[in-house]
């Protein structure tokens, strides 16, 4: 079976996908017909305005309080789940994870894995990783497995399938399975099902990733609305799940709000179908269950944003994708085009931490800051004011120091000098006040292309007077007032 494209293949950057992605018609109808559902679905879910903004600020104090106490929660979760018989391991790097989890299944001497959703899976790059040494690793949500059959990555951190319409995945079911083509969606998703259910009883390990982590029971939260991901931590002999440690919370009543927030966010369903609660392996007298529980705890930069107070505020995401779906540049481009795991919003200021700011220049600027980002989240992540931070970082020179792992991205010359000429501009009155004389009075001469954005707008061209000329005759004509 093919396996996703890698990230490291892409060789253009995020300006020439973004245009592939503009030119296709489909995608783009897509990708609105999705996002205003999604919108409309979660207007619908929260009704009573004063109801969501409370639950909002109780999200964010409930995810910041776990941060400031981050180091100790996990020693806590860590010390709850051995007592509970589970196996936990640290990776600092996605490499290391990739490791952990390689070594647990050739201790079970496996070949088969079948995995549930998991984002920080698609950070390691697992798939890739383990069918390079003879594992066939199998996704078992079935927009993961839409995807995957295609050789593609995941478009959305909740829908992965979200750029393709029943058409096209019809088409892919055809071409792939041998299936006879149907675009009926309940056949299509059962075709999906027949392939799966096999898997899940051949399977030699599940893997998942895990929703919340409660320090206070050792308890691992999913939730889910196909039953997969039950089925992966369940049916196979070995359960490994990954998560990212920013996922511990401290106690069982800090998740009832984060539920309630996450699945209105992203769905809006007042909560999923499946709530899943591990916390252990399967004792002697329960008659089902896996014989082994492993948690890998990834780091692979999240430390860099706790340690700096503001950047630390993304770590608070519950990966919901409301931003997405929330997003103009999103909706018109789709996940692909960020060339990363994380697209969207909420990519573009978790992404630096990840892979370096240098390897990403354009996604801080790949936003109108219009703001809609914001004001959506559920655990209310400022990421406007994130992305103008990582926008001041991608311009700083070597010598400030980058703030962000591997920044100091560096724009053109031209681009510098423009900006240091504007800088000089408004911070001198008398420069400033012979600009403006010299804008109205040759505002014909004002050029139609200054770049990329007149590309698809128009140049603005100065007013016929300035403000400062209207003001002095407002305060000629009413004697000074």
């Amino acid at each position: 079976m093919s396996q996703r494209i890698p990230v490291t293949e892409l060789t253009s950057g995020f300006r020439d996908r973004a245009e592939v992605a503009l030119a296709d018609g489909q995608l783009r109808t897509n990708f609105r017909t999705a996002m205003d559902s999604l919108m409309k679905k979660r207007a619908d879910a929260f009704p009573d305005e004063e109801e969501r903004e409370g639950l909002r600020e109780l999200g964010n104090r409930i995810k910041a309080r776990a941060l400031s106490r981050l180091p100790d929660l996990l020693e806590q979760l860590e010390t709850k789940l051995t007592d509970n018989g589970v196996k936990v391991h640290w990776a600092e790097t996605t490499e290391q994870a990739n490791e952990i989890v390689h070594g647990i299944i050739q201790a079970r001497q496996g070949s088969q894995v079948v995995k549930g959703k998991s984002m920080v899976s698609e950070e390691m790059g697992m798939n890739d990783y383990l069918a390079e040494r003879g594992v066939e690793c199998l996704e078992s949500d079935m927009g993961e497995y839409i995807v995957q059959l295609d050789g593609e990555k995941p478009s959305h951190i909740i829908m992965p399938a979200i750029h393709k319409n029943r058409h096209q995945v019809a088409r892919l079911f055809h071409d792939k399975l041998g299936v006879e083509e149907t675009d009926d969606v309940n056949e299509l998703i059962q075709i999906g099902r027949r392939t799966l259910r096999r898997k899940f009883m051949e399977a030699d390990v599940g893997v998942s990733g895990v929703n919340f982590a409660i320090a206070e029971t050792g308890t691992l939260l999913l939730v889910e609305n196909e039953g997969n991901g039950r089925m992966s931590t369940t049916a196979p002999p070995v359960h490994i799940a990954v998560t990212g440690i920013e996922k511990v919370v401290e106690n069982l009543r800090d998740v009832v709000p984060l539920l309630s927030l996450l699945t209105r966010s992203a769905l809006g369903q007042p909560i999923t179908t499946y709530v899943n609660m591990i916390s252990g392996p399967r004792k002697a007298d329960e008659l089902d269950g896996p014989e082994e529980v492993h948690l890998v705890l990834l780091d692979n930069g999240r430390s860099g944003a706790f340690a700096d107070a503001q950047m630390r505020q993304t770590l608070n995401c519950i990966r919901c994708g409301a931003c997405m779906n929330h997003c103009p540049v999103y909706t018109r481009v789709g996940g692909h085009t960020y060339g990363e795991v994380y697209p969207g919003p909420i990519g573009k200021i978790v992404t630096p931490h990840m892979v370096g700011l240098h390897q990403v220049p354009d996604h801080p600027s790949a936003s109108s800051l219009c703001g809609a980002c914001g004001e959506v989240c559920p655990v209310k992540i400022p990421i406007p004011e994130l992305l103008q931070r990582l926008r001041q970082e991608n311009v700083k020179s070597p010598a400030e120091g980058p703030k962000v792992k591997d920044g100091g991205a560096k724009y053109s010359r031209k681009e510098r000098l423009v900006w240091r000429f504007w800088r000089t501009l408004n911070a001198s009155p008398g420069l400033y006040r012979l600009f403006l004389w010299s804008a109205t009075r040759f505002r014909k001469l004002t050029p139609k292309n200054v770049g990329p954005w007149t590309e698809n707008h128009t140049a603005p061209v100065p007013a016929k007077r300035s403000l400062h000329d209207l003001a002095r005759e407002h305060l000629a004509r009413n004697g000074g007032q």
